[in-house]
């Protein structure tokens, strides 16, 4: 059974930081590309931050400089260190991974995803 479990969400001010840990059992993680999307309010599904098997990042324009996404293939765990937070940067986080490149838009019928965690930056 596949399982990614998310921890590290929670409420900061802006300018605070947050590291997201997503934990993957039941599929081979060192194949496998990793990756966070968020659900805003009144804002589409996206990727914000992806890495492959080969350690090639991805980051969404407005989230480079401040996240910094890496992985433990030991502990079959992928983070997402989260600086400068920004109000706009309120969502729900899901981790996700697929054998392919993940999609620049959600798709729950591709890959796996994981429940999700709520992370809230107030200004």
């Amino acid at each position: 059974e596949v399982q990614l479990v998310e921890s590290g969400g929670g409420s900061v001010q802006a300018g605070g930081s947050l590291r997201l840990s997503c934990t993957a059992s039941g599929f081979t993680f060192d194949d496998s590309e990793m990756g966070w999307y968020r659900q805003g309010p009144g804002i589409e599904c996206e990727l914000v931050s992806s890495i492959s098997s080969d350690g090639s990042t991805y980051y969404q324009d407005s989230v480079k400089g401040r996240f910094t996404i890496s992985q433990d293939n030991a502990k079959t765990t992928v983070y997402l260190q989260m600086n400068s937070l920004k109000p706009e940067d309120t969502a729900v986080y899901y981790c996700a991974a697929a054998e392919v490149p993940l999609l620049l838009s959600c798709s729950a019928d591709f890959g796996y995803w994981g429940q999700g965690t709520q992370v809230t930056v107030s200004s």
